[in-house]
């Protein structure tokens, strides 16, 4: 029965990650990046803006990391 329970939790927070990871907020737009891709002769798929943002937040998310590692408060060009 512990096993049963066990497995349950893993399943429960797997989706909990999922959802997590589904909820971010896009900070790119979509049809900025779209014409831009149009305007280079190519076409986009609507999963290129979600990839796209991901990069986006790993990004954002180092420069933030490399912020804090030199003590301060303030995101700046280098960062990233």
């Amino acid at each position: 029965m512990a096993k049963k329970k066990a497995a349950k939790k893993k399943v429960a927070k797997k989706k909990a990650t999922k959802k997590k990871a589904a909820t971010k907020e896009v900070l790119v737009v979509a049809s900025k990046v779209k014409a831009y891709v149009k305007s280079q002769g190519k076409m986009s798929s609507s999963d290129a803006i979600a990839a796209l943002n991901e990069k986006v937040y790993a990004l954002l998310d180092g420069a933030i990391e490399r912020t804090e590692a030199n003590r301060r408060s303030t995101v700046k060009p280098q960062d990233l």
